[in-house]
């Protein structure tokens, strides 16, 4: 393993994670209850619908430093306000199209996934794979 390859790995990124209040967030909450383990570089941010999370608050993370950014929200037909996650399927399907891709932002940095309350393993393997994705591309040098 050559040197630059064992410093990207050694390195830790910063990651941040919407959660919606209902589900994702509480997966989180029984994630750490339970003590799976995962990595600890992620950042909460805590919203009441994954549908509240705005395209700019996914550029602003990652100009503000962030190398990945994951949107975490209940499956879809269980979200808590009826239809907020299919909203927030279709608004992150446009975010990859037109400004991921325009800026030059590896698709795999930006990342949207359903947990459940009752999934803290998934949680956990969710934020060790998303780190282990970011860890390969490296610190994000776009902004």
């Amino acid at each position: 393993m050559s040197k630059s390859t064992k410093k990207k790995m050694n390195w830790n990124p910063e990651l941040i994670t919407f959660c919606c209040n209902w589900c994702s967030y509480a997966g989180a909450d029984l994630a750490g209850v339970s003590r799976f383990q995962y990595p600890p570089n992620m950042r909460i941010v805590r919203v009441m619908c994954s549908g509240r999370v705005e395209p700019s608050f996914v550029l602003k993370a990652l100009k503000d430093g962030a190398d990945g950014v994951l949107i975490t929200g209940c499956h879809i037909g269980d979200c808590h306000y009826i239809s907020g996650n299919e909203f927030t399927k279709e608004r992150f399907e446009r975010l990859h199209k037109i400004i991921i891709k325009q800026l030059g932002i590896n698709e795999k940095r930006v990342r949207l996934e359903w947990v459940s309350a009752s999934e803290g393993k998934l949680f956990a393997e969710l934020i060790t794979d998303f780190t282990n994705d970011i860890k390969r591309l490296g610190p994000l040098k776009v902004f």
